[in-house]
């Protein structure tokens, strides 16, 4: 099997389309460019399809490389025959090729190893072989200076059977596919911390079994957790007992061929060999490939709440006030230009101890004033909603839009190198309350400056696999920074740096580059950029945008590689390229067939077309304002039955959780979304979404509040 046929059999992906994307990656393609310019080569494949040929790829090479050493350390060992080689070869299951490799495996010294050396390996194959009786009598010829009796002599052939029994390349693989379907997860409390206040969180674990294979993402990490932090203790087997009986009766079955002598020593060593090895190995291998599935629902979970943040509706070019609320230490405003540079700050006291209103909204109508404020950016945190209501107390000399924006995260920028660099003659509060501004103008520019794992919209994040979490999240945030386009004279180091093809230091080349030789005029420019070659080029030209450049085809995702052919479609129409920028009609008269080329196909020219008629459209929706229960502003204001206006601000695998207007968001379970079943929580909510919501429960104790969507 090659890596086409691995590919095309777990994808079912046309064999061309994986043969050209895998082409395209060894070109050093990036997944965007490919997806988006490269569609008649791959047969139009999107860039989940592209990433996912590219990840089975990787997959496919480790496997490769995997047996290339398995190979070579049993070859070096002198022990890999044709028979055993041909099985590694032809096996592309990891587990299965792990299990070949098992018993010339490198080890510490054994029981069966011990054994070997007093001289009973030829016992224990006259025990396997099944064709004796009177096995006291022949055990009492190996009994040596090393072996006292009978007793012994037959205790070391068991051991070296037990391990016969273990490196079962068949029992092994049955056994995993009866701890799949059979196992039962099993949680107790540790007694001596039961009474703890960090584990009351995990109390429902305390005393808890179900089957493994039902168990729900989320609830599996919150066993794992509990038992890390040291709560509870964890076990995986097949039946309630723990005696595995099942398990142990195929062994018999497999193993057992007579009613003889030997068969009671099979047994012995069967039950050792069960209980001592294949036992914990597979449930622990169990344990880890249901871990690996929750991580995997974990991360994709993340993952679309991550792509629906970034792409959250951009406010846009506005002239912003930012406040980040507080009692004590004040409110910390700032106002920031149409680009989000920091113009003004300054600290108000308008909530206790201070109670200063009167001057506090002096201060902001005065700066409202003083900057052309067009919008009031307010951060979710503490006093957030005192603060919203005593913003639209003030009697403003014109229209100024107020909006709550998740504050989650801003601390970690604050404090960043990142922000330290932009800002490094004010303190982290006031970097903070820039973000919270910024956020509100471009979510996306402002938010790939922050650890995704730090946004506050993932599930159990710290609990997964963290390599795994890193690649897809930095996916994520590709996949979304280049389906917008980046300003190429506004942009920040960070989100440059996740342009396709350019990286983090070819992006603080541009930037450096753009301080010395003021704005880029075309995209051509991008090739003066120190150390940014033709290949960078290619790969970035069409996911920057160029605003009032000296080619309206710079501000559009039309690559520059198709700028003759879409000047040949005006000059065919008789019309100036300008005139047949946004044109639907003219654009209408353009037949994609007549301008193909080797590199550019139907689809190509489609998509051109397509882009010609709303250029540089950002895929992004408006923000919009949104307002909260005026009579809600603390826990205690909440009743049963109440009917609330809320947005979604996190999204895991059992539910959402939805922001009512208090620094506790309530939990909407997911069987509380809509009437009828709901598999994925995706279906029926997004990130951001306004939702209605009737309070069910309100636990003031505990800091919990149960909402339904159901109303």
């Amino acid at each position: 099997m090659n890596n086409i046929q691995y590919i095309q059999t777990a994808t079912q992906l046309p064999t061309n389309g994986i043969e050209n994307t895998i082409n395209l990656l060894n070109e050093d393609c990036t997944i965007p460019f490919i997806s988006r310019y490269r569609k008649d080569q791959t047969g139009n494949l999107d860039e989940v399809q592209i990433e996912q040929i590219f990840k089975l790829n990787k997959q496919f090479e480790e496997i490769v490389k995997r047996k290339e050493s398995i190979l070579k350390a049993i070859d070096e060992q002198g022990q890999l025959s044709a028979e055993l080689k041909l099985k590694i070869e032809n096996s592309f299951d990891l587990q299965e090729i792990e299990d070949f490799y098992l018993p010339y495996k490198k080890k510490k010294k054994t029981k069966a190893d011990v054994a070997r050396e007093k001289g009973l390996e030829p016992l224990a194959k006259i025990i396997m072989a099944q064709n004796s009786d009177a096995i006291e009598i022949i055990a009492s010829k190996y009994l040596n200076d090393q072996v006292a009796n009978e007793d012994e002599a037959l205790q070391g052939a068991r051991d070296i059977i037990a391990e016969w029994i273990n490196e079962n390349t068949f029992i092994r693989k049955t056994l995993r596919r009866l701890f799949q379907r059979k196992a039962i997860v099993s949680t107790k409390v540790v007694k001596s911390k039961k009474d703890e206040e960090a584990a009351q969180k995990f109390n429902q674990y305390f005393e808890w079994a179900e089957p493994l294979s039902k168990t729900p993402s989320h609830r599996l990490l919150a066993m794992l957790r509990a038992e890390a932090e040291g709560f509870v203790k964890m076990n995986i087997e097949i039946d309630p007992e723990g005696s595995g009986e099942e398990a142990l009766e195929f062994i018999e079955n497999n193993t057992i061929k007579n009613n003889k002598e030997t068969a009671h020593q099979l047994k012995l060593a069967i039950k050792d060999s069960y209980k001592r090895l294949l036992e914990p190995a597979i449930s622990n291998e169990t344990l880890q490939e249901f871990k690996t599935k929750a991580d995997a629902k974990a991360i994709d979970v993340f993952a679309q709440n991550l792509s629906q943040l970034l792409l959250a509706p951009p406010l846009g070019e506005k002239r912003i006030m930012a406040i980040d609320p507080g009692y004590r230490s004040g409110c910390k405003v700032v106002c920031l230009d149409e680009k989000g540079d920091l113009l003004y700050n300054e600290t108000i006291y308008p909530h206790p101890p201070q109670n200063e209103n009167a001057m506090a909204m002096k201060k902001i109508r005065s700066m409202v004033n003083a900057y052309n404020i067009e919008a009031i950016s307010i951060g979710n945190g503490t006093a957030s909603r005192e603060t919203e209501f005593f913003i639209k107390k003030i009697a403003f000399d014109k229209p100024v839009q107020v909006f709550v924006v998740s504050e989650a995260g801003a601390s970690v920028y604050s404090a960043s190198k990142i922000a330290r660099d932009e800002f490094p003659n004010y303190d982290v509060t006031v970097r903070g309350s820039v973000s919270i501004g910024r956020r509100l103008a471009d979510p996306l520019a402002e938010l790939v400056k922050i650890d995704a794992k730090s946004i506050g919209v993932g599930q159990y994040q710290h609990d997964v696999d963290q390599t795994k979490l890193k690649e897809e999240l930095d996916t994520v945030v590709v996949r979304c920074v280049n389906s917008v386009g980046v300003n190429l004279n506004t942009a920040s180091k960070s989100l440059l740096s996740y342009v396709s093809g350019i990286g983090e230091k070819m992006a603080e080349n541009i930037v450096a580059f753009r301080s010395e030789n003021g704005p880029f005029e075309d995209r051509k420019q991008l090739k003066k950029v120190p150390r940014l070659g033709e290949k960078a080029f290619q790969q970035a030209a069409a996911f920057i945008r160029i605003q009032n450049g000296k080619n309206p085809l710079d501000n559009s995702a039309v690559h520059p590689e198709a700028y003759a052919l879409v000047e040949k479609m005006a000059k065919d129409l008789k019309i100036s390229l300008s005139d047949l920028i946004g044109s639907k009609e003219k654009i209408g008269l353009i037949k994609p067939e007549n301008y193909t080329n080797e590199t550019i196909g139907i689809l190509g020219i489609k998509d051109i077309l397509k882009e010609l008629e709303k250029p540089g459209l950002d895929p992004r929706t408006s923000a919009k304002v949104f307002e909260f229960d005026p009579n809600v502003k603390k826990m205690s204001d909440l009743r049963t039955g109440m009917i609330l206006p809320g947005i979604v601000n996190n999204i895991t695998a059992f539910g959402c959780f939805v922001d009512i207007g208090l620094k506790e968001s309530g939990l909407v379970h997911i069987s509380q979304l809509k009437a009828g079943f709901v598999s994925d929580v995706n279906e029926v909510v997004k990130l951001h979404q306004h939702v209605q919501v009737k309070v069910v429960e309100v636990d003031e104790v505990r800091k919990r509040i149960q909402l339904t969507m159901i109303l």
